[in-house]
């Protein structure tokens, strides 16, 4: 049976890493890259179409691309899709986030969202979604994962994103469940190669 070989638009270690974790018995070979698009779209769905469309003409394979964000009910949705975008680091847009929340009662109920985007050369590009609910704590806990995940606290396993291990984060996580959604659609089985 040829390699079948599926395009990661992303720059992200820690994100390409959760892929190849949630991926790993797909008979799939990764391969990641940084498809450098402004993520200019109006919500997740764009974006991650930008993204693994230009991945996909960049290596000329099937390509998939994400955009994701967190979603805090007091803030009406904010940051949301401008997640990765209130500041230069990830300390400071976290830094950020807290600051707006600073006066506002708790639970600071909030969503992870993710859309994945799978784009096949000569097809239509799909789409795959997937959420988390949780709340935003005010403290920095755990130092696993990447993004928001240290102040994201999944209720379930009273811990944040952040303090579990790559398998544990699997079961609850946005992007787990988009992939899942992705996987139980059959439209991995359907790539060539």
């Amino acid at each position: 049976m040829a390699e079948r070989r599926l395009g990661i638009a992303t720059g992200n270690a820690g994100k390409l890493g959760e892929y190849q974790m949630l991926l790993a018995d797909k008979g799939l070979t990764l391969v990641a890259v940084d498809p450098g698009v402004a993520e200019v779209g109006a919500t997740y769905a764009e974006n991650a179409q930008l993204k693994a469309e230009a991945a996909g003409v960049a290596m000329e394979l099937p390509a998939i691309g994400d955009d994701s964000g967190v979603e805090v009910a007091v803030l009406k949705g904010y940051p949301g899709i401008h997640s990765a975008r209130i500041g230069p680091t990830q300390k400071e847009r976290t830094q950020v986030l807290l600051d707006r929340l600073k006066g506002h009662p708790r639970p600071w109920l909030a969503r992870f969202v993710c859309t994945i985007a799978l784009a096949v050369p000569g097809r239509p590009t799909e789409f795959f979604e997937g959420e988390s609910r949780g709340e935003i704590v005010p403290e920095w806990r755990g130092q696993a994962g990447f993004g928001y995940d240290p102040v994201f606290l999944v209720p379930e396993a009273n811990k944040t994103f952040g303090e579990m291990d790559a398998e544990e984060k699997a079961r609850y996580s946005h992007r787990a469940r988009a992939v899942r959604a992705m996987i139980a659609s059959g439209a991995l089985e359907r790539l060539p190669g």
